[in-house]
């Protein structure tokens, strides 16, 4: 497998990044199987491992923190996030210092680790100042509690925002941003990932299968379209909207794509996603290890200039095919921030 640099750290990471989303209560509530599919991974020769404290309520954390103890943990870069709410306090939520400086405890406690490789921010938060996000920050990378820190799913306006407040306050930057991207969700490409690669940071993204739309389930003529997660969140897997039946028919179409390549759709749209010059390494989210192993094998997939064409007649660039995967919700669009 090869390595690539993370931004401009001169750390070396795999193309394929291990998320740990599914381990623990939201998906594989087994811990001995889950710690199963990490070890194979990274026998597989994955070296990037991330999670969040809010998966799960700090479990995948635990989880992740068992499988790298007895000598695998100096060898992988593990990354986790910060901002979701933990607990019934108001104050157990968000990008706050006094949220971050108690929060980081937590997560190096659950993940049995004195260091974490890559702390970020799981949000943006417009309440609070992102001077006062960096600067707890900073203090924890100067203490030697976090070697380099990140953003997630933040729009470009705020990603230039961090990197001037940074240079301005003498403060760490973001290193990376971890925003969504895959083959039916492209906005990123018109905005988030130039200005990344201006910057010189990393790009992770999460849900480069769309959250399974790309598993190869989403068929027209499946017998079985019935998800647990059209009742969870219907505005992205809910067939009876409109925005959902096009996805379908993208996915549909993209599949026949990967038939004609001899891949899986899987490789595909890893693949697309990983071979894209901002990307550092794209974060796959398996729960079991069949999933596991039906993902590995993209890292080495080569995409044609045919078949890349091909993608961009079924989804434009710099199109997200349903809105409602963009992952963050403006709140400058949110009517109270829109009538006076």
């Amino acid at each position: 497998m090869e390595y690539r640099t993370l931004g401009r750290t001169g750390v070396k990471v795999s193309p394929l990044c291990l998320g740990a989303m599914m381990f623990g209560a939201w998906g594989e509530r087994d811990h001995d199987e889950s710690i199963r599919v990490i070890h194979r991974a990274l026998d597989a020769g994955i070296n990037f491992v991330d999670t969040a404290d809010v998966y799960a309520r700090g479990e995948s954390e635990e989880i992740v923190g068992k499988a790298l103890a007895g000598g695998r943990r100096d060898n992988v870069v593990l990354a986790t996030k910060v901002h979701g709410t933990m607990g019934d306090d108001p104050n157990e939520f968000g990008n706050s210092r006094q949220w971050i400086v108690r929060e980081v405890e937590n997560s190096l406690r659950r993940l049995r680790t004195d260091w974490i490789d890559l702390y970020q921010i799981h949000r943006p938060e417009d309440d609070t100042d992102i001077d006062e996000t960096l600067g707890a920050l900073s203090d924890l990378v100067h203490a030697g509690k976090v070697r380099y820190v990140g953003s997630s799913t933040f729009p470009a306006s705020q990603i230039v925002e961090a990197q001037w407040t940074a240079e301005r306050r003498g403060r760490e930057r973001f290193v990376c941003e971890q925003p969504p991207y895959s083959l039916l969700v492209r906005g990123v490409e018109a905005d988030v990932l130039p200005t990344c690669r201006r910057h010189g940071m990393g790009v992770i993204p999460w849900s480069p299968l769309a959250g399974g739309w790309l598993s190869g389930k989403w068929r027209k003529d499946a017998d079985d379209l019935t998800s647990r997660r059209a009742e969870l969140l219907p505005k992205r897997y809910d067939l009876s909207l409109p925005a959902n039946q096009r996805k379908l028919e993208a996915a549909d179409a993209l599949a026949r794509v990967a038939d004609e390549a001899g891949i899986s759709l899987i490789e595909l749209a890893l693949a697309f996603v990983i071979r894209h010059p901002a990307v550092t390494a794209a974060i796959i989210g398996p729960r079991t290890m069949e999933h596991l192993e039906s993902q590995l094998t993209a890292a080495d997939v080569e995409l044609s200039d045919e078949v890349l064409d091909r993608i961009d007649e079924i989804v434009p660039p710099g199109v997200n095919v349903n809105p409602a995967d963009a992952g963050y919700d403006n709140p400058a669009l949110q009517p109270e921030a829109l009538r006076r």
